[in-house]
């Protein structure tokens, strides 16, 4: 067996699109930064199917072990492969997608927030800012919770927005003009960039 095909992963609880039955074979990146073997550079594995021994943490991955001593310090594999359990990072990579707005339904022309869905990377955002239009004012909006982000300044906000995101890593990406004027609740709006992954 040729060690691209030893990548593999099987998942306690595999992602499904809707209508099937079992997992698609995807391919993932993932990557450790917790053990002293670790070499935190990330890996390209193969998500082969579900692993029904699997118990504990909702999205368990069982890695073979080519796959675990393919993300360790050179001559540490076998020590990363005798650690046992730890959390790996795997990182969001939506092929052919681009980062995706969705206005949330309490947004009113002094309050505006928005769920931020598809940006690729290897970790959260930590910052989202909100440009209005003819200005170059960039104002930092608060995260709200899960992918939301709101800002609330009270003052009447002027449409389109451009919205800057900024990743964990300290990367930044701007969507110009993403939210036109005229701009509805519960509407979904496309931009066309997303972080490098």
């Amino acid at each position: 067996m040729s060690q691209g095909s030893s990548l593999i992963i099987l998942a306690g609880r595999p992602p499904l699109q809707p209508g099937m039955a079992a997992p698609p074979v995807m391919e993932q990146m993932v990557k450790c930064k917790v053990n002293a073997a670790c070499s935190g550079n990330p890996v390209t594995v193969t998500l082969a199917d579900s692993c029904l021994g699997c118990t504990g943490a909702a999205f368990h991955f069982d890695l073979s072990g080519t796959a675990f001593g393919a993300m360790a310090i050179s001559g540490l594999a076998g020590q990363l492969r005798n650690a046992g359990t730890f959390p790996i990072l795997v990182p969001c990579n939506y092929p052919g997608f681009s980062v995706t707005f969705v206005v949330d339904p309490g947004s009113n022309s002094y309050y505006f927030a928005v769920v931020i869905e598809f940006e690729d990377g290897h970790g959260n955002l930590s910052a989202v800012a909100l440009r209005q239009a003819n200005s170059n004012t960039w104002t930092s909006m608060q995260h709200s919770w899960g992918a939301v982000w709101k800002l609330n300044t009270g003052a009447y906000l002027q449409a389109p927005f451009s919205i800057k995101l900024t990743g964990d890593s300290g990367s930044t990406l701007v969507a110009t003009n993403v939210i036109p004027a005229g701009w509805q609740t519960r509407q979904t709006y496309q931009s066309t960039v997303n972080f490098n992954v």
